[in-house]
């Protein structure tokens, strides 16, 4: 019996066997890129739950392996070979045989060249992130702004915008040193690609926190262009130039040229560029930097979510804005700038640019303003015609007195000579179509401006460590003489019956000088081992003085003699701010963190000579800062700023008088104007794996202001004149998120980026003297995908969809509509020196109740063009706007207003072109 149950059990235990050992594993090992036969690489089955090993075997010389008797369940697959990397996969066991088919093997030698490469061309220490240039191939003779499209985390928009993480660079340097004064287009479009070694992005701090190693939390955006060291030497530039072919004289034209010479330390460059395409014309930010315009403006946003600002009745110098992709401009732009070093003590960089725009403009301007049950609606067309010219100086000398001093003197020069005209006609009626208004006006302008300032900085380094003592001073000047002619008609109505007409001839001569002047001292004394004390003193000195005349035409005498004393004033101001801070620092390896506050007594000086009138009055304010840093990896770090803030009333806000240039939009002062206040919050976070190459970041921005200064608006419904006036008024604030994240997908060698944003805005607004409030509502996502390959093709997708939502307590109504913007951009080389270049953009924006008009439209540019000489020669012809839909529409939500504004485009039009991309012969030899 006992014989008879073992027989049984034995025979069982056999055929659980023989059942369970049927499964075979079978494959072939090969060579990643030679595709041949791996021998003898293990090939090993380990348990998961401990990495056990279960079986294992070799690839034979054909590079097959077979596992067999294995049981049912899941395994981890591994290979090894000691000239190969391991091979590790997860695989599910059944009761048939499996085969896995090849299994490609890449070389240690192949890995850890792949390694080098993808830690070599990004690298992050401590704010910076540096990119290899010579690792982000573009086109043979390249500019600057072409190779930062190729690089992770950075985008250049279609009108040359430049965005770092996020961020809106401000400043690009080249070598550490501001190339052509600050203006960051000048940089990107003219220096060539292949000149560039590495290019960094970081967050510049101010001088003073760079000096003392304390966080004052102003930082700038900034991008640091660092050149080889062979380019360095002897000379490189550029000569293109392109012409529109069988046309009349007036042609499509570009003529650019640029020049770097190098002789040790000493750096010359300069440019000259000339043409009629719109190309590098000064942006009204430029116009707003040097002075050109005052700050009588208000915050709106557009159809794809951005801030924008409209002015609400020009300032008394009444000059139009240029905008330069919009309308017709002839330019010229030239300029020059010298940099040297003398012992490495003494530094002087000196730039000079002149900037002349011819610019005509016909534009027509729909809006809907909703006055409490009543909706007026304006149509306005305006002929804008403007010479503009503009001449620039910056120089800066810093001179290292020895290892502990140094001092930097500073200064800049601007010149603006302006002649224009504006015609302007227009009606305004109600939401039943009846005639409110009628107008028809005509504005020169003769507007000459002067802007300088000079600054003076002494820094010295005491014997023991992070003790400091810093003395600065600075001084501006802006000076403006107008004389300008306004004559309008303008007619009122009551039931579409004319019930008045006002007829205008005058001459309006402005003379306006401001300056400032500010002193401070700072001085960093170390109480701990990373701990920092820091006492600080400023006192600002602010003395304006604005005399404005309006003379009107006199049929007797034939000329502008009879003073109209309701629209001239003779304005003084006077503001005296002293600030004393103290700030505590702690700075180590992983955080850094600052945090403090100073005090504000500020008193007000303002006289009306005219109505011999003075106002004074003094406030004292708080202004707390926090900063903190965490690095908590190498390559990833985590911001916080915090950073309170006033902001004076300008000159034109406070002087009581009254602008009549738009006689149914007029603007008038407020002496009893206060200055504002800002809190703002600033969080931002950036991590980049290099292995993985994927980037993230995000960023969140919370404001809010109190006594913000906005404009009153008093507006009749019967005859729609509004009456503008700057009040101060709590309840602003506004909040941006925007996140960022950028990966390689490895399979199809690819990079793609998305970019969410949202933003949300509420503004008070004050209409007939009932307060309300205005509300925006913003959300974006951004797509992005680009492949390459070297001399083959360059392809690139982008698509940004954005949705708004607009509010108002004028109303219940609530406007809201969504845009996109689908961009696609493809390069295709043949024949090795022929290139085809296209780029296709498709604008799709929603109609609206206000808007029925279809806003899409296509804009389609092509360019095909071949290089000689080892690419020194490029001849090439292109076309632009294929499909002759260039339309420059945009909407714009301003309070209870919703606006749409047509303005001329540059259409159609093809150009043959040649470019010479020269260096110095003795480079080539080295070669």
């Amino acid at each position: 019996m006992k014989k008879t149950v073992g027989l049984v059990t034995i025979f069982l235990l056999f055929s659980f066997s023989v059942f369970s050992q049927k499964a075979t594993i079978s494959g072939i090992i090969t060579d990643n890129n030679e595709k041949t036969p791996v021998y003898n690489s293990v090939v090993a089955l380990l348990t998961p739950i401990d990495s056990v090993l279960y079986r294992f075997t070799r690839s034979g010389k054909d590079g097959k392996f077979n596992l067999k008797n294995v049981k049912s369940g899941e395994y981890i697959l591994m290979t090894s070979h000691n000239q190969y990397a391991d091979y590790v996969d997860m695989i599910t066991m059944g009761e048939n045989e499996k085969k896995l088919g090849t299994i490609s093997l890449m070389s240690k030698i192949e890995l850890l060249r792949e390694v080098v490469i993808k830690t070599g061309s990004i690298r992050i220490k401590g704010d910076t992130t540096s990119y290899r240039a010579s690792d982000f191939i573009v086109d043979a003779n390249a500019n600057v702004e072409e190779l930062l499209k190729k690089l992770p985390g950075i985008q250049v928009d279609r009108n040359g915008a430049i965005k770092a993480m996020g961020e809106t660079v401000q400043k690009v340097l080249v070598d550490g040193e501001e190339f052509f004064g600050d203006d960051p287009g000048m940089a990107v479009k003219n220096l060539r690609a292949d000149a560039v070694k590495e290019v960094q992005v970081f967050d510049k701090k101010s001088e003073l926190a760079e000096f003392t190693g304390i966080d004052d939390g102003k930082t700038q955006k900034t991008i640091n262009l660092k050149l080889k060291e062979d380019k360095k030497k002897g000379y490189f530039g550029k000569i293109d130039g392109a012409n529109q072919p069988f046309t009349d004289a007036d042609s499509r034209y570009n003529t650019n040229l640029m020049f770097s010479s190098f002789k040790g330390k000493r750096k010359l460059s300069a440019f000259l560029l000339n043409g009629n395409t719109g190309q590098d014309g000064l942006g009204w930010e430029d116009s707003e930097k040097f002075g050109a315009r005052d700050n009588n403006i208000s915050m709106n946003m557009d159809d794809d979510g951005n801030v924008s600002y409209e002015w609400v009745g020009d300032n008394n110098d009444g000059e139009p804005r240029i905008n330069t992709q919009n309308g017709f401009i002839k330019n010229t732009n030239a300029g020059l700038q010298y940099t040297n070093k003398w012992n490495d003590k003494q530094n002087l960089n000196v730039s000079p640019k002149f900037n002349n725009q011819i610019y005509t403009n016909n534009s027509s301007r729909i809006s809907q303003t909703q006055v409490g049950d009543t909706q007026l609606n304006e149509n306005r067309s305006t002929v804008t015609n403007v010479d503009r010219s503009n001449f620039k100086l910056n120089a800066v000398y810093d001179v290292k007195l020895d290892s502990v001093n140094s001092i930097k003197f500073s200064a800049r020069t601007n010149f603006y000579d302006t002649d224009s005209d504006e015609f302007t006609d227009g009606t305004t009626t109600g939401n039943d179509g009846i005639l409110k208004n009628k107008q028809q006006r005509l504005f020169t302008t003769n507007s000459d401006k002067s802007a300088l300032s000079a600054g003076f900085l002494f820094k010295h380094k005491f014997a023991k460590a992070r003790r400091t003592f810093s003395l600065n001073s600075s001084w501006s000047m802006l000076n403006t003489n107008s004389d300008n002619f306004l004559k309008s008609s303008n007619e009122s109505y009551v039931d579409g019956v004319l019930a008045a007409k006002d007829t205008i001839n005058q001459n309006k001569i402005g003379d306006r000088t401001s300056q400032n002047f500010s002193a401070s001292f700072s001085y960093s004394e170390p109480i701990a081992k990373q701990i920092s004390l820091q006492f600080a003193y400023q006192i600002a000195y602010d003395k304006g003085k604005n005399n404005y005349f309006t003379y009107d035409y006199s049929e007797d005498t034939g000329r502008y003699d009879q003073l109209v004393s309701s629209l001239s004033n003779e304005f003084e101001q006077t503001i005296i701010t002293h600030r004393p801070n103290l700030k505590l620092s702690y700075n180590a390896k992983k955080i850094n963190y600052s945090i403090g506050s100073g005090f504000g007594f500020t008193s007000f000086d303002l006289l009306d000579k005219t109505m011999d009138k003075q106002y004074k009055r003094s406030y004292t304010n708080f202004f707390p800062s926090a900063n903190f840093s965490y690095k908590y990896k190498s390559n990833s770090s985590l911001r916080f700023n915090y950073q309170g803030s006033t902001r004076q009333p300008t000159l034109d806000q406070l002087q009581p008088l009254r602008n009549n240039q738009d006689f149914f939009n007029q603007t008038v002062g407020n002496p009893d104007l206060k200055q504002s206040f800002t809190n703002n919050i600033n969080i931002n976070q950036g991590s980049y794996d290099m292995l993985t190459e994927t980037q993230i970041y995000q960023g969140l921005n919370f404001s809010t202001t109190s006594n913000a200064i906005i404009y009153s608006r008093v507006i009749d419904p019967e005859t729609a004149k509004t009456v503008s006036r700057p009040i101060n008024t709590n309840g602003n604030f506004s909040g941006n998120f925007y996140l960022g994240y950028g990966l390689k997908i490895k399979k199809l060698d690819m990079r793609a980026d998305f970019s969410p944003s949202f933003g949300y805005n509420k503004s008070v607004l004050s209409i007939n003297d009932k307060m309300g409030s205005a509300k925006n509502l913003n959300t974006g996502l951004s797509v992005y995908l680009s492949k390459f390959k070297q001399k083959q093709y360059d392809i690139s997708l982008s698509n940004r969809f954005s949705f708004n939502r607009n509010s108002t307590s004028q109303n219940d109504e609530i406007k809201s509509f969504n845009t996109n913007n689908l961009n696609l951009d493809i390069g295709v080389f043949f024949a090795e020196k022929w290139k085809i270049a296209t780029d296709y953009n498709l604008n799709t924006r929603q109609k609206t109740v206000d808007f029925q008009d279809n806003l899409t439209n296509q804009l389609w540019n092509a360019r095909l063009q071949r290089t000689f000489k080892n690419d020194e020669f490029t001849a090439y012809f292109m076309v632009r706007d294929i499909l002759n839909q260039n339309i420059g529409i945009q909407r714009n939500v301003y309070e209870n207003t919703i606006s749409q504004e047509q303005n001329d485009r540059l259409r159609r039009y093809a150009m043959i072109g040649f470019t010479w991309n020269f260096k110095n012969g003795g480079e080539k030899a080295k070669k």
